[in-house]
C-alpha cells in the first residue's frame, strides 16, 4: 500500500487548449472521440496491469509528478496515490473533462487535471520529479522538441517515464495503406513512424540516462516501448539537437492511448 500522507489538493482546471492552430486541430480530434475512447476496453488488460505494477514501483509518497498526454485519466487515477502530487494533463478540454467527472467520484487528493498542450512550454523549468508520458510520444508534432520540454520540467536525478507504440513496427501494410486512408476520413490523428531504437536514441539524444528499455504486451507482438532514462544529476549543457533525427513524421495512425 502506499504511504499515507497529507498533501494539498492539486488545484484542477478546465481552459481552452493554448493558442495555435496544431494545437487546436489535435484537441479537436480528440473532443470528438473521447466519449467513445472512454468508453473502449483496454486491449490487452494483463500488459496495462503490468506497466502499473513496474511505474508504481519507481514512485514515492515525495515525488511532484507530471502527466503528459493522460486521456480521460483512468492511469493518473491509478498512480496518483503513490505520489505526494500528480499533474495529469491533455490538450483535449473533452478529454480532461470526462477525466475531471472520474476524479469527482473518485476523490484522489494528490490529483489535478489540467488542459495543456505537450507541444507548448509551460511546465516549467527543473519543476517535477518524474514526468510520464504513455502512449502519446508518436501523437506529438515534434518528438525532439516535446523531449527537450519534459527533460527541462524535470529536476536533476528526475526520471522520464514512457510507454510508446512504435508504428514503424508494425505490418507495413497498417501504416501504409490502412492508416492513411483511415486519416483521410477523420478517423486517426497525424503520427509520427518510428522503431524502438529510434526513439531510445530520441531520448538519450536529449542527455538522459536510459535505465531500462522493456516490453510488456501479453498479446502477439508487442510494439509499445517501454522506457525508464534519468536526468543527470550534472546537467550542464543543452541537449544538441544537431544530429540526424531518427523516424520523423511518417504514417498516421490511431492508437488507444488509455493503455500504457
Amino acid at each position: 500500500m502506499p504511504t499515507t500522507t497529507s498533501p494539498a489538493p492539486v488545484k484542477a482546471s478546465v481552459q481552452p487548449p493554448p493558442p495555435g492552430a496544431a494545437a487546436a486541430r489535435k484537441a479537436l480530434f480528440w473532443d470528438r472521440i473521447a466519449p467513445k475512447y472512454a468508453a473502449d476496453p483496454i486491449a490487452d488488460m494483463a500488459g496495462y496491469e503490468a506497466t502499473l505494477q513496474r511505474v508504481q514501483g519507481l514512485l514515492s509518497a515525495g515525488q511532484e509528478v507530471l502527466e503528459i498526454g493522460c486521456g480521460t485519466g483512468s492511469t493518473a487515477l491509478r498512480l496518483a496515490p503513490f505520489t505526494r502530487r500528480l499533474l495529469a494533463t491533455d490538450v483535449s478540454p473533452g478529454m480532461i473533462a470526462i477525466a475531471q467527472a472520474r476524479l469527482a467520484a473518485q476523490p484522489t487528493p494528490q490529483l489535478g487535471f489540467a488542459v495543456a498542450d505537450a507541444d507548448a512550454p509551460g511546465w516549467g523549468q527543473g519543476t517535477y520529479d518524474v514526468v510520464m508520458a504513455f502512449n502519446m510520444l508518436h501523437l506529438v508534432s515534434d518528438l525532439d522538441h516535446t523531449l527537450q520540454l519534459a527533460v527541462q520540467a524535470l529536476r536533476p536525478g528526475g526520471l522520464l517515464i514512457s510507454k510508446t507504440p512504435c508504428i514503424a513496427e508494425m505490418n507495413p501494410l497498417i501504416p501504409w495503406l490502412a492508416i492513411p486512408l483511415m486519416r483521410a476520413i477523420g478517423k486517426a490523428p497525424a503520427v509520427l513512424s518510428f522503431e524502438g531504437p529510434g526513439l531510445h536514441a530520441a531520448i538519450a539524444r536529449q542527455g538522459m540516462d536510459i535505465v531500462s528499455v522493456e516490453r510488456h504486451g501479453t498479446r502477439g507482438k508487442d510494439i509499445r516501448l517501454f522506457i525508464v532514462a534519468r536526468k543527470p544529476p550534472e546537467f550542464p549543457h543543452s541537449p544538441s539537437r544537431l544530429l540526424p533525427r531518427p523516424g520523423g513524421r511518417g504514417p498516421d495512425h490511431f492508437i488507444n492511448r488509455g493503455n500504457p
